[in-house]
């Protein structure tokens, strides 16, 4: 069985985005117990599109399951999505700004999170949203699978890796040459 399914942390620095998403969403989909109604996931990406993408993926892989999912993003009217939190998501998507915001106002509670995946986390190191991370990853429980994609390592993505995540595995994928 593959790593994610075996719950062992995976820090990952793939080459390419290519079938990232399927990787960590089919374990992903088949760990969630429908009958739990507790957020079980969450996973955070750093732009709204990625997010975008990310459920649209899950949803698929998902819906015979009926695993329910909300994404929570800027740009989008955040009364829309406390409603929505209020049906139960058990994953969360979302960008750092809006999953912190939504931990502020007290309408997001992580503390039942059993899977944690950081989607590109040297473009939200890029981008600024480091201190986010830090304190997102603070509200969800220390017993939790943590999942870190990233195509690079910088020493404050080693940092978070080092400071949240309990012996990783670390997985280099090598992308085939072009042709």
């Amino acid at each position: 069985s593959s790593p994610p399914m075996k719950g062992l942390n995976i820090l990952d620095h793939p080459e390419t985005d290519t079938a990232k998403t399927t990787t960590f969403a089919i374990p992903l989909t088949e760990k969630i117990d429908p009958k739990n109604p507790n957020i079980q996931a969450l996973i955070i990406a750093p732009t709204r599109e990625l997010a975008i993408q990310v459920s649209e993926e899950l949803y698929k892989l998902g819906y015979d399951k009926k695993v329910r999912l909300l994404s929570v993003y800027g740009g989008q009217e955040i009364g829309r999505q406390i409603r929505a939190l209020k049906n139960k998501p058990q994953v969360i998507v979302g960008t750092p700004g809006r999953i912190l915001d939504h931990i502020n106002r007290r309408t997001l509670k992580l503390d039942q999170v059993e899977t944690l995946i950081l989607d590109e986390a040297d473009e939200m190191l890029n981008m600024g949203f480091i201190d986010d991370i830090n304190t997102i990853l603070e509200s969800v429980p220390d017993n939790r699978q943590t999942l870190l994609f990233s195509a690079t390592m910088p020493g404050p993505i080693r940092k978070i890796a080092d400071k949240f995540m309990k012996d990783p595995v670390e997985v280099k994928i090598k992308s085939k040459e072009m042709t």
